[in-house]
């Protein structure tokens, strides 16, 4: 029976991600800051689908938090087969009036934390010649997103890195996949302390449930990249082939401001 590591499990899509794989007879190893939320989803899990779940309470905001993750498998003698770098967050406003700390939390988060568990899991799958990594982007990934502005860059960086990767390990049998949603049943418009009118707007939501699926089924194709939550979303991506960067960046500015 295999092994998946979910950052971020405790709620949204990580916990969807969650409940798939362990109806998929999949063992789980949970993560994330919520030891209540961790601890009552693993019990259900067990008890309805009779698999191991782990759970690892931990801040990945905090540095070198993914060197306690990494040493907790070691100590379980686990094998993660499938990497599931889900935790991430972001923060509504205006770059130069926001709290600095906050938008440097988002990078630990987002990327650091991601990349810090990739180059920790990865080099164990190749020796394996199998293993699985899906990271989190977003479909704000694709543009520069004025009011979103770290969280945007972020999920570009995660885009980026994950399709190099993908196109890396290839040849020794690791699959490398980046999933890109767009606005999603989840509380990231809470988090991110969206004003009410704007976060009304995204009233075109996707489930957690459609996110996963959509991301486990491209991963079985082998695909790099998928863009999740219908016809929309991949129009949304595909703008700035067709629209100067500025009048993009523009346009998107005039939406999103408060």
């Amino acid at each position: 029976m295999s092994t998946a590591l979910i950052t971020g499990a405790s709620g949204g899509i990580g916990k969807a991600f969650a409940q798939e794989l362990a109806a998929r007879k999949t063992n789980l190893v949970l993560v994330a800051r919520s030891s209540e939320k961790l601890h009552q989803l693993a019990t259900q899990l067990q008890e309805q689908y009779k698999i191991q779940v782990e759970v690892i309470v931990k801040d990945l905001t905090e540095p070198k938090a993914t060197d306690g993750v990494f040493d907790a498998i070691k100590a379980k003698g686990l094998t993660i087969d499938l990497l599931i770098n889900n935790a991430g967050f972001g923060d509504y406003g205006d770059f130069a009036k926001g709290d600095g700390e906050r938008q440097l939390k988002i990078i630990q988060l987002n990327i650091l934390a991601l990349v810090d568990l990739t180059h920790k899991f990865l080099p164990l799958m190749r020796q394996r010649r199998t293993g699985s990594i899906i990271n989190l982007s977003s479909i704000t990934g694709f543009q520069p997103m004025p009011y979103l502005s770290v969280y945007a860059a972020s999920k570009a960086f995660v885009l980026s890195f994950s399709e190099a990767l993908w196109a890396e390990n290839r040849d020794y049998g690791v699959r490398v996949m980046v999933v890109c949603p767009g606005p999603t049943e989840t509380s990231f418009f809470t988090e991110a302390k969206f004003p009410q009118t704007l976060a009304e707007k995204n009233n075109k939501l996707s489930t957690p449930e459609e996110v996963v699926r959509d991301a486990l089924q491209a991963l079985e194709k082998g695909d790099s990249t998928v863009v999740s939550g219908g016809l929309g979303n991949k129009l949304i991506v595909n703008l700035h082939r067709f629209l100067p960067r500025e009048s993009l960046v523009s346009v998107i500015a005039k939406k999103f401001k408060s």
